[in-house]
């Protein structure tokens, strides 16, 4: 008869026993042997019906085609812009991609992007040694005027985002700031200052409580305690863990 250790939402360590017996699969950052179920990662718990994974709390961001990250312009070159977005690798933002506007070899590529901006940007490309592509053909992505940068945890972005957006949603809301959530950890907010303070909280209480139940009601309970605003329909999603 089969056995499971573990709860949902359970930290677990390497080489922990996470269920014995035929009955439960094997998937992210857990392996079989023999009959047992074993975590090879330090992270959060993750049970889909039968299926074991577990959700890593710590590391650096590996890009992935079609991710929206947020970056900055640190070089450019004749063929456009090297952006850093806290990956090991750079990536590049070649002209072709930068603008829908026609932009010459030889212009002056600092009327588009200059040393320092930020831009969100989505990864076209990811080579074998993670030599990454980005391009800024798409909708919400563009160069990211003033406001402030904050550094978040890259596990705990799919928390921060919410199922379908929900909590950054929530935040947005209630605060009336611009967000752009990019998954390698970095977030843009942009809004008035007196209302920065409760923008930067909310997104650090996620980050810190991403793995408790009840989130969502905690965090709309701050938003209209420190807001004075209501924030209305708001869909409680326990699993917005990805």
């Amino acid at each position: 008869m089969s056995e499971l250790n573990v709860k949902d939402k359970d930290i677990v360590v390497p080489g922990e026993i996470l269920a014995i017996g035929m009955d439960f699969l094997p998937s992210y950052g857990t392996y079989r042997r023999e009959d047992k179920i074993i975590a090879n990662r330090l992270g959060l718990m993750k049970i889909e019906g039968k299926v074991l994974k577990t959700i890593p709390l710590a590391g650096r961001y590996l890009p992935k085609r079609n991710d929206v990250i947020v970056g900055q312009v640190v070089d450019i070159t004749l063929n456009g812009w090297i952006i850093d977005f806290g990956s090991p690798y750079r990536s590049m933002l070649p002209l072709k991609d930068a603008s829908f506007d026609y932009i010459a070899k030889g212009a002056d590529l600092t009327r588009y992007f200059a040393l320092e901006d930020y831009v969100s940007a989505k990864i076209t490309n990811v080579s074998s040694q993670y030599v990454t592509d980005v391009s800024m053909k798409g909708p919400g992505l563009r160069k990211l005027k003033g406001g402030r940068i904050i550094k978040v945890n890259t596990h705990k972005v799919p928390r921060i985002i919410g199922k379908k957006g929900s909590m950054v949603s929530m935040i947005k809301t209630a605060t009336d700031f611009r967000i752009v959530v990019g998954q390698n950890g970095l977030v843009w907010v942009q809004g008035e200052p007196k209302k920065e303070i409760i923008a930067v909280n909310t997104i650090k209480m996620i980050e810190k409580e991403a793995h408790i139940s009840g989130l969502t009601e905690k965090v709309k309970a701050y938003l209209e305690k420190e807001t004075g605003a209501k924030i209305e329909d708001v869909q409680v999603m326990e699993n917005d863990v990805q």
